[in-house]
């Protein structure tokens, strides 16, 4: 059982890691912007974000 050796996984070509790559500062770069709007939207609301209907 020792002997043996591991099988290889997905092994991505250059141009599929690039696409990964991309494709993943995409994704931060939409978090990130979805993050500063709701951080504007607090700074404009100011305290109001507080006050809930009863």
């Amino acid at each position: 059982m020792d002997d043996k050796e591991p099988l290889p996984g997905v092994v991505l070509t250059e141009k599929q890691k690039r696409r990964r790559r991309e494709r993943s500062i995409a994704i931060a770069l939409a978090l990130g912007a979805l993050v500063v709007l709701f951080f504007v939207v607090t700074l404009v609301k100011g305290p109001a974000v507080l006050i809930r209907p009863m």
